[in-house]
């Protein structure tokens, strides 16, 4: 049975990902890739549905920690008649996927159950299991279709009707190493080497990576957290980041708010990387502009908002009705049909994130500027039309505030590469454009009877995207028309202390139900009280949303505070890069 959402840890390979519960239970992995089928899919359907488990018997206490700057968790299991420690890592080094567990005693005797189900598919399949002998090793072997994942370890749990389960005791001083190995099925297993070293050279390497994080920020050891995790979600070899390794963790429990947010968002992808630039870290930009340039090349028209990790277009959204969703929140979807929305911000963001990394010293490449020149070109043609905005409404176009500002800004960007960096364009038709859409927002997205901005043209709500605004400087901080839309959404958009996205009952979004705050809200108010010179303010909302991370530093989307239970797919880019902005705009840097 799946766990609350916070009591879910992450670990990774920089290719994929799986959730570590409490329990000692993996209830979700995909492989070999982010967007790849789950053979552990138990988070979002049953423990038949794949999962695989770790966990003394009877009674116990559990605590958590990541290992020091690292991506690798050490949950402590304590029981009356011992101590054990369980330490989970996916360690890197080659073109499999490897999830290494290890069981360590430290005090007195712990008898641990082992059991290990799986299931392709999304939880569907059952594979063909048998024991065979790999380098003089016995190991279990699990197939369908093209994966097969090897079991390995000093005691192989044995089949019981379609699962495999074992008892065995760990004494004080002992260590039982197991890992679970995904190759192609048609690849015929050989040797599959000695761990240690793999393990050693993926925590040296996170420890270095680490170790160039600013440390004078706010909160510095979660804003690290944040930056490590923004890491796990981002694919080495690709450069494609996606927005969270889950699908359909719901925003409204029993609902049908739930999405696979498996795949690379051109905004949020983007927003990431400006975090990631603030904070130093440059060579992720390069590679993610490789990426970018891949995935949206060919005719500007065909820019899509998102893609897979390997820039594939084809997102189709489809339900997997086998599955009963988390807390049964049903449909469990796969596939996001926002692939075919229009969404007029994306670019803006694109462009401010470039922006970041030229400025950054990141190397310079003409065909990343060519890139450039053509979608800001192609958005000349067509930025007076309505969208679907930010948060991929799924009612009627309109001209969101927000989505028009970051058409302001996306003409600004493209100005400023002009003016600053030397770049070569049409330099006077994007100043016209840019001055033009400023004035229509001041116009047509500003209500003048409240003194605050509005959600859209045709509306007087207001929407939390708003608080950007300062941010992307299309106006500052303290301009009395921002300081009124901060007390509109203070008004109107608060609850029990957190920011809603908009209010759900204008039924703008074409959706049914209710959501919670969204923690990335959250941190815009902070961001925008610091630009405001409300510092005070800012601090004290900073420091109770880094209170909301669980006991090993993550967030999800969004955050349930009447219940202190955390909502929606886990863990989230888009909570934990507006975390990190949030620190760098408290610290004036």
């Amino acid at each position: 049975m799946a766990l609350p959402i916070e009591d879910y840890a992450l670990i990774g390979d920089l290719r994929t990902a799986a959730l570590v519960g409490r329990n000692g239970s993996i209830d979700w992995l995909c492989l070999p890739r982010f967007d790849s089928p789950a053979c552990l899919a138990g988070l979002v359907g049953s423990d038949e549905n794949g999962h695989w488990q770790l966990h003394p018997e009877g009674d116990y206490e559990t605590s958590r920690r990541y290992l020091g700057g690292s991506a690798v968790l050490e949950t402590t299991f304590t029981t009356a008649t011992g101590v054990v420690t369980l330490t989970d890592l996916m360690p890197r080094g080659d073109q499999r996927a490897d999830v290494v567990r290890s069981v360590t005693g430290v005090r007195g005797t712990v008898r641990m159950h082992h059991r290990w189900v799986i299931r392709f598919d999304y939880g569907k399949v059952r594979p063909w299991v048998r024991r065979q002998t790999i380098g003089g090793e016995q190991v279990i072997s699990a197939i369908a279709g093209p994966d097969q994942l090897l079991l390995r370890g000093p005691r192989l749990p044995r089949a019981t009707d379609h699962r495999h389960e074992d008892t065995f005791d760990v004494t004080e001083g002992e260590e039982l190493v197991f890992s679970t190995t995904w190759l192609p099925s048609h690849v015929e297993p050989h040797d599959l080497g000695d761990l240690r070293d793999r393990i050693r050279a993926t925590v040296e390497a996170d420890e270095a990576w680490a170790g160039r994080c600013p440390d004078d920020l706010p909160h510095a050891d979660v804003v690290l957290r944040s930056l490590l995790t923004l890491r796990l979600l981002t694919h080495e070899v690709t450069g494609g980041i996606v927005a969270a390794p889950t699908t359909s963790l719901p925003e409204d429990f029993g609902g049908e708010r739930n999405w696979d947010y498996r795949f690379c968002w051109l905004r949020d992808a983007a927003l990431t990387l400006t975090s990631l630039v603030r904070a130093g870290y440059v060579d992720e930009a390069t590679l993610w502009r490789s990426w970018l340039l891949r995935s949206v090349a060919g005719d500007p028209e065909d820019l899509q908002i998102m893609y897979a990790v390997d820039g594939a277009r084809r997102l189709p959204e489809r339900t997997l009705d086998h599955l009963t969703g988390y807390e049964q929140s049903r449909p469990v979807r796969i596939g996001n049909a926002a692939v075919d929305q229009h969404q007029s911000d994306v670019l803006g963001e694109v462009m401010v994130a470039l922006e970041h990394a030229r400025d950054a010293g990141a190397d310079s490449d003409s065909n990343a500027w060519a890139l450039q020149v053509a979608l800001v070109e192609n958005l000349a043609e067509k930025w007076q039309e309505p969208d679907n905005g930010l948060w991929e409404i799924r009612g009627k176009p309109q001209h969101f505030t927000h989505s028009r500002a970051m058409v302001w800004a996306a003409f600004d960007r493209a100005v400023r590469a002009v003016e600053k960096s030397g770049l070569e364009g049409p330099v006077e038709r994007w100043r016209q454009i840019r001055d033009a859409v400023h004035e229509e927002i001041l116009a047509h997205g500003f209500d003048h009877e409240r003194g605050t901005f509005t959600q859209h043209y045709d509306t007087t709500e207001v929407d939390a995207s708003l608080l950007v605004l300062p941010q992307i400087g299309f106006l500052p901080g303290d301009d009395p028309r921002i300081l009124g839309t901060i007390k509109a959404i203070e008004e109107d958009l608060i609850r029990d202390g957190l920011v809603l996205r908009y209010r759900t009952q204008s039924g703008v979004d074409g959706l049914s139900g209710d959501e919670h705050p969204f923690l990335a809200c959250s941190f815009w108010l902070v961001s925008a009280y610091a630009l405001a010179g409300r510092r005070d303010q800012a601090h004290a909302l900073f420091d109770r949303l880094v209170g909301l991370v669980n006991d090993v530093g993550l967030l999800s989307e969004e955050y349930d505070a009447a219940n202190g239970r955390m909502v929606g797919n886990f863990p989230q880019a888009f909570s934990h890069l507006a975390l990190v902005q949030a620190a760098f705009d408290l610290a004036g840097r």
